[in-house]
């Protein structure tokens, strides 16, 4: 008895590899089963619809080897699709730049009115600053305004955006704005006591910013309402709170924008 060799075992009937078709919308394809014929419209949940001549709807599996196209049996599959890449997205809802480094500081400015002030504006266009190189420094109070800029020395190129807080009409602040005539320096603001009250009152956890009593330091008088102890604890719980400029009331977001605009424009 001859014993058999390799090749013998090697040498019976294979299957045949039924090739893998993506199902493109407009793809006519056939049932075979049932010789239903139709143009793919789309793939849900693991089947193809077909829709034929006179615009009728069939459903069928996506089973291997279950339709013919020209008369060829083919497997359809879904259609591969290449995800764009998800964009990254800075607090201040700006494309966030990847890999940045800091550009060199321009001789540009944006003061604010202290410290709290800075820190919320770091938190929220912070990476927008550095892409830009621009720096911001507290002034610790506007009623210094006239003479800081005076020492800065504006002039092309070397501009300040000024953010103020409680700039309403008939406020101590707008009057000390109204003196400003300097084409290189732009003031904005916000109608709120404090920068605080310009945080939603949501994203720190309350219903509403209470009323602070006339003659009572406005951040000591939110602390003793709120139980949050002594303002420099208040600010930390209202920093925390916020995330994003989606935190903001939209008069600082929009006074922001615009410093950030006419201290980056060119001239």
């Amino acid at each position: 008895m001859r014993a058999h060799s390799y090749d013998d075992v090697l040498s019976g009937p294979r299957k045949r590899k039924i090739p893998e078709v993506p199902a493109e919308p407009g793809l006519v394809v056939e049932d075979p089963a049932s010789g239903y014929c139709g143009a793919v419209v789309k793939i849900e949940y693991g089947n193809v619809v077909l829709e034929d001549a006179k615009g009728r709807h069939r459903v069928f599996p996506l089973a291997p080897a279950a339709f013919l196209l020209e008369g060829k049996p083919v497997t359809l599959v879904p259609v591969k699709t290449t995800r764009a890449p998800v964009r990254q997205v800075s607090a201040s809802g700006s494309v966030r730049v990847q890999g940045l480094q800091a550009r060199v500081a321009r001789d540009s400015r944006i003061w604010v009115e202290g410290k709290h002030d800075a820190e919320l504006v770091e938190r929220v266009w912070g990476h927008d600053l550095r892409v830009e190189g621009v720096v911001v420094e507290p002034l610790d109070g506007v009623d210094v305004l006239g003479d800081r800029i005076t020492e800065f020395g504006t002039g092309p190129g070397r501009r300040l955006g000024v953010l103020v807080d409680h700039l309403v009409t008939g406020s101590k602040e707008s009057r000390l704005v109204e003196r400003i005539r300097d084409e290189n320096v732009l003031v904005t603001g916000h109608p709120y006591i404090d920068v605080w009250e310009a945080v939603k009152p949501a994203a720190v956890g309350i219903r509403a910013w209470p009323r602070v009593p006339r003659g009572t330091e406005w951040k000591a008088g939110i602390c003793a309402e709120l139980g949050w102890g002594e303002p420099y604890e208040g600010w930390q719980r209202v920093l925390a709170g916020v995330r994003s400029y989606r935190d903001l009331e939209t008069p600082l977001i929009g006074a922001v924008e615009r410093l950030i605009d006419f201290v980056t424009e060119p001239t």
